[in-house]
């Protein structure tokens, strides 16, 4: 006997209308950010967690409908709203971030700001299998590695990451690790910022050289220069080039071959992989320009506008469930902190490489220019081309880190 078909009960199923409201959801949270009354909250709470927890708010409250998984009598659903958004908006997302991204500026940050990145990205890769060999096995379901391999992704480089991984090793249940993304991951963008007032004796401690930090802001302060307005044939030329980008990654990525056993090379991953090299080519092209035209901005707005899909997707009771997926992702984070701060001793880094190497991996693009600019306002945008690394770095050491889950969980 088949699954019959299962849609669960909420005020919002049409998904033309689940899209338009998640819409206005993201055009609400960023009108309430340019509020000036409420800046320190935007500060403290940044809108790339609003942008979460507002749909999973609706979804809680019976407003949108979650993601059900499949039961013995009934199949699996997924408003196809979510569906359409994760199948465009990602390869869109991160085609036009690659193909804005300047490789130059990166490698004048310096030595130790990419060694700092390097080891954090390191610390989730490691991190995850042996939090899972501690913790992770007393989660009781056979599938739980491949909710710890999608929060890698979302631990190494962002949001778009961890849904390149989720296609990648079939997941479709988001809901304990949005939790432990949230709760673990923005915990510890909080005390990092609140570190930001101890750096001065950190970096006496470690006795860092701050020379490096004097010659990335000098170098940074020109990017934006070169801004120009947007135009409606520039906006037509980038919405037009990052979904057609977006297609044509998906249909390729179809025709290839799926890749290991449990599958970790999907055609999901393939259209990820297809359209992030596509885009880091180009960038070595004359259409990197069109970054003075905005198109890594309209790159986070496909991104933003995915997070809300994303978030409608998990329902706040599943905390009732995760509670071992709470220590898992601490344990986890804790080898990741260790060996930042083991590096920065060893190898005399500021506190601030600690801070931006640390939520390039953890935050992504979103979150790192918040911190860096917390500790050094003229350094946000060396947050920002960090993530922007750590996405170049994310989505291969995401795919080794769930090769390693897979191995240790034994399936």
């Amino acid at each position: 006997m088949e699954p019959t078909a299962f849609v669960p009960d909420a005020l919002v199923t049409e998904p033309i209308h689940v899209a338009a409201l998640l819409a206005s959801v993201l055009a609400g949270v960023f009108a309430l950010s340019r509020v000036p009354a409420l800046k320190k909250v935007f500060d403290i709470i940044p809108p790339v967690l609003w942008a979460y927890f507002v749909p999973m708010l609706l979804t809680t409250f019976g407003v949108t409908p979650p993601y059900t998984p499949a039961t013995e009598t009934t199949a699996s659903y997924i408003n196809p709203a979510y569906s359409m958004f994760s199948y465009v908006l990602l390869p869109m997302a991160l085609f036009l971030l690659m193909l804005t991204i300047d490789i130059r500026a990166i490698l004048s940050m310096g030595r130790l700001a990419l060694i700092m990145l390097v080891v954090g990205t390191f610390g989730i890769v490691i991190g995850g299998p042996i939090a899972f060999m501690v913790v992770g096995r007393l989660i009781e379901d056979p599938e739980a590695w491949k909710g710890l391999a999608a929060l890698s992704g979302s631990w190494i480089g962002g949001t778009a990451n961890m849904v390149a991984v989720q296609e990648s090793v079939g997941l479709r249940d988001l809901g304990p690790v949005i939790v432990v993304d949230t709760v673990v991951g923005y915990g510890w963008m909080a005390i990092l910022l609140f570190l930001s007032n101890y750096q001065t004796k950190f970096n006496d401690w470690v006795g860092a050289d701050t020379s490096a930090m004097d010659r990335v802001d000098e170098t940074l302060r020109q990017i934006d220069t070169t801004r120009r307005p947007i135009t409606l044939e520039t906006a037509g030329i980038i919405l037009g080039m990052g979904i057609g980008a977006a297609v044509l990654a998906r249909v390729l990525g179809g025709m290839l071959p799926k890749l290991g056993d449990p599958t970790i090379i999907s055609s999901g991953t393939w259209a990820v992989l297809i359209a992030v090299t596509a885009g880091l080519a180009l960038s070595f092209t004359r259409m990197r320009k069109f970054e003075a035209d905005g198109a890594s901005r309209i790159g986070y707005v496909a991104l933003y506008l995915l997070l809300t899909s994303i978030g409608a997707q998990g329902d706040l009771t599943a905390v009732l469930d995760a509670p071992l997926y709470l220590l898992t992702g601490v344990v986890w984070l804790s080898i990741h902190i260790a060996l930042l701060f083991i590096a920065a001793k060893l190898l005399k880094a500021p506190l601030f490489f600690v801070a931006t190497g640390s939520m390039a991996n953890v935050g992504g693009a979103a979150s790192a220019p918040i911190v860096a600019g917390v500790y050094h306002p003229a350094m946000a945008p060396v947050g920002l081309l960090m993530a922007v690394a750590g996405y170049i770095l994310g989505i291969y050491a995401a795919l080794g880190c769930s090769w390693l889950l897979a191995f240790v969980a034994g399936a």
